[in-house]
């Protein structure tokens, strides 16, 4: 029997970094980022990462269409820079309007200047189960702005998960 509490103490007791997940539209300049968690990875060769995206967002579409993704490693402290990209684009529009961004070479995401660094990602694989679908990426370009330590979910007091 599923002990419905238990299941979700326990996932969320799951350690979870968290990054800013740049997209874009396909044949269009239209941009979104939202806060990933559940991300990992998954081969080294080759290098592989997977990340699960909600199925009825914007950015769930945006994957699909263009096959490409970029996670910007958030730092310890950027909690506030986390919150931007949580609410769905749909309620707070353009995301990166005050963030500074540039486009990665590989896949032309935006990725946050402000933040560790970056991988990014062509898709090579997804699993669609459940609310979420996993969506396997293999790093094409990475970049380091600065050492750090990354942002985790259990030192923001979120929970996500469970």
């Amino acid at each position: 029997m599923l002990d419905l509490a238990a299941k979700k103490t326990l996932l969320r007791k799951i350690p979870h970094a968290l990054y800013v997940c740049g997209v874009r539209d396909a044949g269009s300049t239209d941009f979104n980022g939202f806060t990933a968690s559940w991300v990992m990875q998954a081969s080294f060769e080759p290098p592989l990462v997977v990340t699960c995206v909600k199925n009825d967002s914007g950015s769930h579409a945006m994957i699909q269409d263009t096959s490409v993704f970029a996670l910007s490693f958030l730092e310890l402290g950027q909690k506030d820079m986390a919150a931007k990209f949580f609410k769905p684009q749909r309620r707070v529009a353009d995301k990166f309007e005050d963030v500074e961004s540039y486009l990665g070479e590989e896949t032309n995401c935006p990725i946050v200047k402000d933040s560790l660094g970056y991988v990014e990602c062509k898709v090579v694989g997804t699993v669609a189960h459940g609310d979420h679908t996993v969506f396997v990426g293999e790093v094409v370009g990475a970049g380091i702005h600065r050492e750090g330590e990354i942002l985790d979910l259990a030192s923001t007091g979120w929970n996500y998960g469970g």
